[in-house]
């Protein structure tokens, strides 16, 4: 299964979705939601929280269809902490998904 880190790096989040970093910084951008911390270089270092806000985004823009504007809609209404079910539905199953795909490898 994948692990869990502290902070990510723009380079790792981008290969995650399989998406340029320069889409990742337009999305930190445009969401307010994202807020990296940075280190002393000026690195950004993305949390486990905001890795799992680019996966709203990028489940509501790229597989919904949602404008950026909808997506930022539709993120400020679940700012009490729920998370759309549909979202967690297709999130378990792409786990599921992995974690099979892992398995069949190596029998």
């Amino acid at each position: 299964m994948e692990s869990v880190k502290m902070f990510y790096t723009i380079g790792e989040v981008a290969d995650m979705f399989k998406v340029n970093t320069s889409l990742i910084r337009f999305w930190e951008k445009e969401f307010d939601v994202i807020k990296p911390q940075r280190n002393k270089k000026g690195n950004r270092l993305f949390t486990a929280s905001d890795v799992d806000y680019f996966h709203q985004i990028y489940h509501l823009v790229k597989e919904q269809g949602f404008t950026l504007q909808g997506a930022k809609e539709r993120l400020k209404i679940k700012t009490t902490g729920e998370t759309d079910p549909k979202f967690e539905a297709v999130k378990t199953l792409k786990s599921v998904k992995i974690f099979l795909l892992n398995l069949k490898e190596n029998l």
